[in-house]
């Protein structure tokens, strides 16, 4: 009977030391998996910050060209008005008419290009963090693989 104790005991501190064993293990896989996850997550939040940045500093241009383009506008259109007053003739007013017109035109579609020029390296800059924590997220599930 002793012999059947000492090895019932002996099963049962092999069962109990393999179990601890598999707790412990089991506990750092999960606080390594978290630190992971948490590295992550905070790779991704400094992402966010930098597009939330890349399309403020975006506005702000956009912004600071429209307020530009608006001031240069109301000049030129004091400009032609003053320069309507002074015209001699009917034929005069039609030709500083045209002209204004046509200038008017030119500098509103290249106000038009420069404002797409500037949203379109807004977005690209805004889109790149964003852009690399995807990528680096999809090469993790497939490494995972």
């Amino acid at each position: 009977m002793a012999k059947a104790a000492d090895a019932l005991k002996t099963t049962v501190e092999q069962f109990t030391t393999a179990g601890n064993q598999a707790f412990k293990d089991s506990v750092e896989k999960s606080l390594a998996a978290l630190n992971e996850l948490n590295a992550h997550s905070k790779q991704n939040l400094e992402a966010v910050v930098a597009s939330v940045t890349a399309a403020t500093k975006g506005a702000e241009a956009l912004g600071a060209q429209a307020i530009a383009y608006s001031k240069k506008s109301v000049e030129d259109h004091v400009a032609a008005a003053k320069s309507l007053t002074s015209a001699k003739s009917v034929q005069e007013v039609v030709e500083l008419q045209t002209a204004w017109a046509k200038s008017a035109l030119e500098g509103y579609l290249a106000e038009v290009n420069k404002a797409s020029e500037t949203v379109a390296a807004s977005v690209k800059e805004t889109l790149t963090p964003l852009n690399a924590r995807v990528t680096a997220t999809v090469e993790k599930f497939q490494a995972a693989r």
